[in-house]
């Protein structure tokens, strides 16, 4: 399979994301001799629509889903774990919750991306318009650490 439709793929995915997606379309952008500003764009385009589908999941899809008993299980589950970072958050009130969570987005450490970051917003009844633009500029900036991050790793090891 094409190593950039693995990347996107990762890219979209709740727990690799772009922390394990960029790094291979730099890899990928290098192999082949595209930019890599084009490629990495790209990436933080694909994480940040990631947002969008993820909203309509838990405000439409989700709400049919909690129906089957299976799912509603497993959706506690997953739940119950983030919840302890919602806790952190939630203390904040007015933009100081907007601005921790972009800064929970914009840090690149597993478990902190697009994905943790909607659920969390769509748990907390944040307003959307403001929790849409928190998160898109966290996977900016944390896509831009990454970036930065791959290609020192790559100049380090003498690949570029």
């Amino acid at each position: 399979m094409n190593q950039l439709l693995i990347a996107i793929i990762l890219t979209v995915l709740p727990i690799t994301e772009l922390r394990i997606g960029m790094p291979l379309a730099i890899n990928y952008a290098i192999n082949n001799s595209i930019p890599i500003i084009a490629i990495a764009i790209l990436i933080i385009l694909i994480n940040i629509l990631t947002i969008f589908a993820i909203y309509f999941f838990l405000e439409y899809i989700h709400k049919k889903l909690e129906k089957i008993k299976i799912y509603r299980r497993g959706f506690e589950l997953w739940m119950s774990r983030i919840r302890k970072k919602v806790d952190k958050i939630e203390k904040k009130e007015g933009w100081a919750a907007f601005l921790a969570l972009y800064l929970f987005v914009a840090v690149p450490l597993p478990g902190t991306g697009a994905w943790t970051g909607t659920i969390i917003a769509w748990f907390l009844g944040l307003k959307k318009k403001y929790s849409l633009i928190a998160i898109s500029l966290g996977v900016i900036t944390a896509g831009i650490i990454i970036a930065l991050a791959t290609m020192g790793i790559f100049k380090i090891k003498g690949i570029i």
